[in-house]
């Protein structure tokens, strides 16, 4: 019987798509990146998602982010969320987590439910913890790096955390979990250089109301909120779901 899946399982097959089904995957950060990533997914035929971030969508998320539109603004992202994937699949669960994902919140899931960990939060130590969880608990996880103020979605790859070169984010990472013993983490990033955004500000995003990144506890230090676009985020999002959807229909 024809459904909104047909076209995925003429090229998975049915017992692939029963896999999906089963599956529940939980994203963190619903963003420019997190938020493809989810949509991706519950198109897919992924059949339970958990949407964790605690940020509202504003006017400046529109350039890249699915779930935000001039309707949107002020409502939170995984509200948003929540309403655009159940209008793509009524069936599919959603569990939403209104809160930022770090060290001090991190007791508040389990991770025993979870298939696959997607990372697309902002900040390291928030990261860090993310994957020495999934470590412990044995599941598989995904970590985005760095995508702001870069503009070649094509440079984007898919590695091991200890195999990155030129990403001054996957350089961090790679450093802290060495000091965690964490001997391996799948990501998605770039070599291509970023570029310095344009201080003009007449458009700044300097004001927090107006940016949704956590810097708050970031072992990195940002001097300057990063330019975006509406290709790279999404692309890395794509990325990042193409891959969760291999490994779990695919590769198991």
């Amino acid at each position: 019987m024809l459904n909104q899946f047909s076209r995925t399982q003429m090229l998975l097959g049915q017992e692939a798509m029963q896999s999906l089904a089963k599956s529940r995957v939980a994203i963190f950060g619903i963003g420019g990146v997190g938020g493809n990533t989810a949509e991706a997914l519950v198109r897919s035929g992924i059949g339970a998602v958990d949407l964790i971030d605690n940020d509202k969508i504003s006017i400046t998320n529109i350039n890249r982010q699915i779930f935000a539109t001039m309707k949107t603004i002020g409502e939170y992202k995984v509200d948003a969320a929540e309403a655009r994937l159940l209008e793509i699949n009524p069936d599919v669960k959603v569990t939403k987590h209104k809160k930022f994902y770090m060290p001090d919140t991190q007791n508040e899931f389990d991770f025993t439910k979870y298939d696959y960990i997607v990372d697309a939060i902002d900040t390291v130590t928030g990261k860090i913890t993310l994957a020495k969880n999934a470590q412990k608990y044995g599941v598989a996880i995904i970590s985005s790096m760095g995508a702001g103020n870069k503009l070649d979605p094509t440079k984007f790859e898919v590695a091991d955390i200890y195999d990155t070169s030129v990403c001054p984010l996957a350089r961090t990472m790679r450093r802290e979990l060495k000091k965690c013993g964490i001997k391996k983490l799948k990501v998605v990033y770039s070599k291509e250089p970023a570029l310095t955004p344009i201080g003009d500000t007449a458009i700044s995003c300097n004001d927090k109301s107006e940016y949704s990144f956590d810097t708050a506890n970031d072992s990195v230090q940002r001097r300057q909120v990063p330019g975006s676009n509406a290709f790279v985020p999404p692309t890395v999002g794509l990325i990042i779901a193409g891959e969760v959807i291999k490994d779990i229909a695919i590769r198991r």
